[in-house]
């Protein structure tokens, strides 16, 4: 619960953050929104049901004990893809940034994030798919909620979820650190000899470098609470305490992403200001100058 309660809280400042101040509808900053919603969701759904399922027994029927397996395998997977979609959006912006604008706008980051999202609930109704069908096969008694996934399945997940995603997540963010580094030296070469005209560019390009360190923290965290959990389930450790414990570290990175919002983002620290002291209920606030 001291996991929970906070990730419902941050998160929500993240949602409503980017969703009311229009300044802050770039395609970044809804791949962060897109994340948050999953985030918010662990900290609701997630967290709470498995804390019931460990510590009580389940008294809310077989249905709903489907269905929350159903909503925890969406928001990991989401999560996952959310990471994904950052890394591609850092590469394109570090790596291509004559092109970013033209090739990731607005309306091509909604189309992604949309279908991403449906691909997912659909790549998870698989594994719920015979335990909705046959919702009492694994459990030993009354008030169980268990969730058994079968070899093959599991296997399949782990190649899709982890070792495509990450290898993918991993290589893009090398490529961007390289070109970042090789950026950095270039700007500080030049920094006295550029004209008024390209230090419009320059700071451009100044505040894409500073995103990316911001995501590459990000995608690190991410990596340092997701991977232990899916290393212990590829080696077959099943203890108990050590599944508790991991399954603890992964879910405290829903609560970490807007920690690290709020520690690398001057935005995100002036949003939460406009939202604690109820600026955004004024006539214009969506116009306020948040970055």
């Amino acid at each position: 619960m001291f996991i929970s309660v906070p990730t419902v809280a941050l998160n929500l400042l993240v949602i409503i953050s980017v969703s009311h101040f229009r300044r802050l509808h770039t395609p970044t900053n809804l791949l962060l929104l897109s994340l948050a919603v999953s985030d918010f969701t662990v900290g609701l759904v997630v967290l709470p049901s498995e804390i019931m399922k460990t510590t009580a027994c389940w008294f809310l029927g077989n249905f709903m004990c489907s269905l929350s397996k159903y909503v925890n395998i969406v928001t990991i997977c989401a999560s996952v893809v959310n990471m994904v979609l950052i890394s591609v959006d850092r590469h394109v912006a570090i790596c291509d940034p004559l092109h970013y604008p033209s090739r990731l706008t607005l309306a091509r980051v909604k189309m992604c994030i949309s279908l991403c999202w449906l691909c997912v609930a659909f790549y998870c109704s698989i594994y719920v798919k015979d335990d909705l069908m046959q919702n009492d096969t694994h459990t030993s008694c009354y008030g169980e909620c268990v969730f058994v996934v079968d070899y093959i399945t599991g296997m399949v997940d782990f190649v899709l979820v982890f070792v495509a995603s990450f290898t993918i997540i991993i290589v893009l963010y090398m490529r961007v650190f390289v070109v970042a580094v090789s950026q950095a030296r270039v700007m500080r070469s030049h920094i006295t000899a550029v004209s008024l005209q390209h230090s419009g560019t320059l700071t451009w390009r100044k505040s894409e470098l500073k995103a990316a360190r911001t995501l590459g923290i990000l995608v690190v965290v991410f990596l340092m609470c997701y991977c232990p959990y899916y290393c212990a389930y590829l080696s077959g450790a099943n203890s108990p305490t050590a599944v508790a414990f991991l399954l603890c570290l992964l879910f405290s990175n829903s609560c970490l992403n807007p920690v690290i919002y709020a520690l690398f983002y001057p935005w995100f620290r002036k949003s939460v200001k406009h939202i604690v002291t109820l600026q955004i209920l004024q006539p214009g606030s969506r116009e306020a100058s948040i970055l």
